[in-house]
């Protein structure tokens, strides 16, 4: 975004401190003052009238409750400001979830996992545009696309999904072992797909503008 618009500004926005420094260590040694960062929580920006354009990938799908995040966006927009936007929606990592289900109603994990609620919310194409045009979007467009990706190797796979998919899970086992073998576990349903270590993404892409 900095290079593609050289007199603008872009504010990097996330609730991780870590990822906030990755940003500004990439980030400011090119394009000083241009660049700015911010710790915030979707469900609660602490913006108004502030943004010609927003950008958001592989977020939206954190938070439950979108009629309250795209509220949020919509008002952190200035007039006639654009939201561009993808995220995990659809049938997005049916065949993970179904396996995780599986392990959640076990006698190992029954006990920490089983009945926990979902941390992602994958919308459909149809139900994001609705939810966009009626908190006040138009020339709304949404679509859901395929995006199968491959882990080159078993750890490969253990390692991403841990740290991307199931840290929630995780949290709530109560050792360390116990967490090894849940991402065991998957690894090894996942080794006898075809092809192996298969993640089944899907992805929904979002797009609208404020009334200008």
């Amino acid at each position: 975004m900095l290079e593609a618009l050289p007199n603008g500004r872009v504010v990097a926005l996330d609730l991780s401190q870590n990822m906030l420094r990755s940003a500004r260590e990439y980030l400011q040694p090119q394009f000083g003052k241009r660049t700015q960062f911010v710790a915030a929580d979707l469900p609660e920006l602490p913006f108004e009238n502030a943004f010609d354009g927003i950008i958001s990938t592989a977020a939206f799908h954190w938070v439950l409750d979108h009629d309250r995040l795209f509220r949020n966006l919509y008002r952190a927009l200035r007039p006639g400001g654009w939201l561009q936007a993808q995220c995990g929606g659809g049938p997005n990592i049916a065949n993970l979830r179904e396996r995780m289900a599986g392990l959640a109603a076990s006698p190992t994990y029954a006990a920490f996992l089983a009945g926990f609620p979902s941390p992602w919310f994958f919308q459909n194409a149809e139900g994001a545009a609705d939810t966009l045009r009626r908190v006040g979007f138009v020339e709304v467009e949404t679509s859901i696309e395929p995006a199968l990706t491959v882990m080159e190797s078993r750890q490969h796979y253990q390692e991403f999904v841990r740290t991307v998919i199931v840290r929630a899970h995780l949290d709530r086992l109560p050792d360390p072992g116990l967490r090894d073998q849940y991402v065991s576990q998957l690894a090894d349903l996942s080794a006898e797909d075809d092809p192996p270590f298969l993640l089944d993404y899907w992805r929904l892409n979002l797009a609208g503008k404020r009334p200008g």
